[in-house]
């Protein structure tokens, strides 16, 4: 049988070839060790924004905007990007990258923490995609204004949400450091997938995504 990374090299193998300002940026995560998502999820979330065509897009976590600039770089034409980002060490380079890219009209960087800001937003129902790249003990917590501002018919994408497959573990035999993340992420997963108002599906590719549409008329 094939081991998961000669199967994850074979597939990759058709993959279609990035924009150049995309590759030099995932090769200068990979010499800086900042994390950026995964090809698989590079993939997933480029098939996911080609047929959604969302308008207006909200990311929760940049890092350095490389999924930022991914999403804009798919997305229809006069799609606006509205990302959240609080490391105050990245968020000089994720302006940078989103200059060079041409990209800073496309882009609103808000800085803070998502908890926060995620409240202060006022565009109740407006986002047509939501994508939780952030602190994954946080992701219970920033869930009710993630619904609130998701458009009926909106889809939410949350990646890492297996913890490097930590999750299907009982909690007594993870590090007692990530056992808070390991409920609350676990209590995450049961949110999406037993509200009446969404369709949630695991999937478990890259480190795990969800990918979850909000019912129309039942929000």
């Amino acid at each position: 049988m094939m081991t998961d990374e000669r199967m994850m090299t074979f597939i990759h193998s058709f993959d279609r070839e990035k924009p150049a300002y995309l590759n030099e940026l995932e090769q200068y995560s990979l010499e800086t060790n900042v994390p950026i998502i995964r090809p698989q999820m590079q993939s997933l979330l480029r098939f996911i924004v080609t047929w959604a065509k969302p308008m207006r897009i909200l990311e929760v976590g940049t890092a350095i905007g490389f999924s930022a600039l991914l999403m804009s770089e798919y997305a229809p034409e006069g799609c606006h990007i509205t990302t959240i980002e609080k490391y105050e060490k990245r968020i000089p380079a994720a302006r940078e990258n989103f200059a060079k890219a041409g990209r800073e009209n496309a882009i609103t960087l808000l800085e803070g923490d998502a908890a926060q800001i995620l409240t202060e937003l006022s565009e109740d129902g407006e986002y047509d995609m939501i994508f939780m790249d952030a602190a994954k003990g946080q992701y219970i917590h920033f869930l009710p204004d993630i619904l609130r501002l998701l458009a009926p018919d909106g889809i939410l994408v949350s990646d890492n949400i297996l913890q490097e497959s930590e999750l299907i573990e009982s909690k007594y035999a993870v590090t007692r450091r990530n056992r808070t993340i390991h409920n609350r992420m676990r209590e995450y997963l049961y949110a999406l997938t037993h509200n009446e108002g969404l369709e949630t599906i695991i999937l478990p590719v890259a480190d795990g995504v969800t990918l979850t549409v909000k019912k129309r008329g039942k929000e």
